[in-house]
């Protein structure tokens, strides 16, 4: 584990994130009282289902007709 002040943080943030990220617990010391820890995050993705948005999703019947505010330029 390793623990570092945060003036020391400041000047090796990189290695620390890469130290995180490699998996090593990192505490960050602001004072005696207080730390924080760098811990990495992992991105978790939902996995997609077809059909999920049924019924909530509709099209208008006039959906592909002229604009009115285009009425000029198809002239």
């Amino acid at each position: 584990m390793q623990r570092v002040s945060l003036d020391e943080a400041k000047t090796r943030l990189q290695d620390l994130v890469d130290a995180a990220l490699r998996g090593e617990t990192v505490s960050i010391a602001v004072d005696d009282d207080q730390a924080v820890q760098l811990v990495p995050t992992v991105r978790r993705r939902r996995q997609r289902k077809a059909g999920s948005a049924r019924g909530q999703i509709w099209m208008a019947e006039d959906f592909d007709a002229p604009l009115e505010d285009f009425k000029e330029y198809m002239e």
